[in-house]
């Protein structure tokens, strides 16, 4: 099965490839337009919030907020204080920030396996810059809707990660733990932190990129089922596709949930190595969507008007 499973996707991936050397001169002006848009939006609203996440999970920001929202996130989702971190800066800061973050907490020793999983359920979320910005002014023309987009986003996020609450509330954490975090000084913070979210800009772009181009032959379609299928794979190519109306706001916050097949692509790529499995992450973000279309289409009547 397993070398079945291999010779088909070697099959699928020599028509991709015959498929790109027919076409070179479209692969390449999407491949520039891909660039263009990591160059003019997907960097400058990423990269300051993944050196700053950074910067902040190295120096324990988890465990400074930890005695004050431990109150909120053990009763909500059994998880502890720190885990507070990544959920915080996933639902600012954009993909895949939450997910770097908790990584980050696990292999920091301040979260379990367990609860690191739990947690990617729910932390890794888009940019609201991305959601107010890109989607509601320059889709709807409205920054009004585009907070309700981020307002969705956030609730779903939330109902999501009450799903995956833990059957027991953690245990108390050992203070050595938190230690550990405190005792790296600020330079080694800053320069560690620059490396890695260079790192990740360039994992993210890459994926951005490749996607964009692979989805290029749907975005020229057009129609609403094109712009369905490129938003399961692609969230920066879908806006293009994106109308004013209700079906365009309810695919927006729908998509901008599940995030894509790139986000989570980007997601493995944080992952790699941590002993994390994606499927915790992938399960919430499809629940995550689901909540965010239902949310949506009860709201589209009044935030449209």
């Amino acid at each position: 099965m397993k070398n079945r499973w291999r010779r088909d996707a070697c099959l699928v991936l020599c028509g991709v490839l015959l498929w790109l050397l027919r076409d070179v001169q479209h692969v390449r002006t999407a491949a520039a337009r891909a660039l263009s848009l990591c160059a003019g939006t997907v960097i400058p609203s990423l990269f300051p919030f993944l050196v700053i996440s950074g910067l902040l999970i190295a120096l324990g920001f988890g465990e400074w907020l930890s005695p004050y929202l431990s109150g909120l996130m053990t009763p909500l989702f059994r998880l502890p204080g720190q885990a507070s971190g990544p959920l915080l800066l996933g639902l600012v800061g954009g993909y895949p920030i939450g997910a770097q973050s908790a990584a980050e907490l696990y292999q920091q020793g301040l979260l379990t396996k367990n609860e690191t999983e739990r947690l990617l359920a729910f932390c890794n979320n888009s940019n609201p810059i991305f959601l107010i910005s890109v989607l509601g002014s320059g889709v709807f023309g409205s920054v009004r809707v585009g907070v309700w987009l981020w307002l969705i986003h956030l609730l779903s996020a939330l109902l999501t990660g009450l799903l995956f609450r833990g059957g027991k509330a953690p245990a108390r954490r050992e203070k050595v733990r938190a230690v550990s975090c405190r005792t790296v000084s600020l330079p080694a913070a800053v320069v560690s932190s620059v490396r890695s979210a260079a790192n990740g800009m360039l994992s993210v772009c890459a994926f951005v990129t490749l996607f964009y181009v692979l989805v290029s032959p749907l975005a020229a379609r057009g129609g609403h089922l094109s712009a369905v299928l490129v938003g399961a794979v692609e969230l920066f190519s879908l806006t293009p596709l994106l109308t004013p109306d209700a079906f365009g706001f309810v695919l927006s916050a729908a998509c901008a949930g599940w995030g894509g097949l790139s986000v989570l692509c980007q997601t493995a790529a944080v992952l790699d190595g941590t002993g994390l499995r994606l499927a915790p992450c992938a399960l919430g973000k499809a629940l995550q969507a689901l909540f965010s279309a239902g949310l949506a289409l009860a709201l589209s009547g009044y935030v449209l008007g």
